[in-house]
């Protein structure tokens, strides 16, 4: 039955790569096809930077000196997650969205060429943002978007200008049932318990990560959890994310240190949460409040995605919070 349900998944898989790595392309006033036709300032740009030797996807709108907004995507989707939040955003802020390597559209080195780890993922998303003079943003973090945004509020928290935390954990709360397999596997490193942890690559996986806890399923875009499994079928970019679920470890031990900069710095913090997400459950959420007394917190009727199909909501709550508290252009 597995082999039959690949064969069957393949052709379909293809397509939708071809689909989600495609330029995209637009129709001038002449009905001719143009990459460039869409002129407005806020339109979404796609564009790769060479970053250490790595070609690094983003997309990024808006007005060149508006207040940047980062938006950081989790796993197992790309800054594609973001593709309509973006345009609410991009007429008050400049916006932009990178693609991890082994993410979306960046490249995807073999594991013997690059160090998959959240700290190298970090230090290249700080290089990027660098290249293109972010030096003050506002950070959107998402699942992985947390850590890696974490990483850089660490290395420079003069920088950081506003969170917007949307079921991006930093707390042991966060951390239930869902985790006991995965930090099995920190715990031993063995074989044995990586493999166990293969099916959370799979389509019925990344399908329930969207599905989960969302009240109406039929608001959720089958394309988007076809597009990252067709991103993560790539040959080697399995072993790739379970690289990245092995590492995910030495972002809990970094949690004090999250904390100590929430506490000192104390940045004003919008929390959106779905809170039907198994997860990264709704305690986590909370927990932001010991550190942050003065977030805003808003638990959604949704689960892990809460974009998906909350993002109407989510994107009044954000623009509310940041005009009133990013400094204005």
């Amino acid at each position: 039955m597995r082999t039959q349900q690949t064969r069957l998944w393949q052709p379909i898989a293809a397509a939708v790569l071809a689909l989600a790595t495609a330029t995209p392309v637009f129709a001038d006033s002449n009905g001719k096809a143009s990459p460039t036709a869409v002129s407005s300032q806020d339109a979404v740009r796609y564009r790769t930077k060479r970053i250490d030797g790595i070609e690094v996807f983003y997309r990024e709108a808006g007005p060149a000196n508006a207040p940047i907004v980062v938006l950081l995507h989790g796993f197992p989707t790309s800054s594609n997650m973001y593709r309509n939040l973006i345009p609410a955003l991009a007429t008050k802020y400049r916006v932009i969205a990178p693609d991890y390597p082994g993410f979306g559209h960046s490249a995807a080195p073999p594991r013997e060429q690059f160090q998959y780890t959240f700290a190298h993922l970090a230090d290249l998303t700080d290089r990027l943002l660098t290249e293109l003079r972010a030096d003050r943003y506002a950070l959107y973090v998402m699942d992985y978007g947390a850590p890696v945004g974490y990483r850089l509020a660490l290395k420079h928290p003069d920088r950081v200008t506003a969170l917007v935390v949307q079921n991006g954990n930093a707390y042991e709360e966060g951390l239930k049932a869902f985790w006991d397999p995965i930090k099995a596997y920190w715990a031993s490193g063995s074989k044995a318990d990586r493999e166990v942890l293969r099916g959370a690559t799979t389509l019925a996986a990344t399908r329930e990560q969207y599905l989960d806890g969302v009240k109406d399923p039929s608001r959720i875009d089958p394309t988007a959890w076809l597009v990252d499994q067709a991103l993560l079928d790539r040959p080697g970019n399995a072993e790739i994310q379970l690289d990245l679920f092995y590492d995910y470890r030495t972002n809990v031990a970094l949690y004090p240190k999250f904390h100590e900069f929430f506490r000192n710095r104390q940045p004003p913090t919008l929390i959106v949460w779905g809170r039907n997400d198994k997860i990264f459950p709704a305690e986590g959420a909370q927990a932001y409040l010991r550190d942050l007394p003065k977030a805003e917190l808003h638990l959604l009727d949704s689960g892990h995605f809460a974009l998906e199909d909350k993002g109407t909501e989510i994107a009044a709550l954000m623009v509310n919070f940041l005009d009133r508290h990013l400094p204005s252009r």
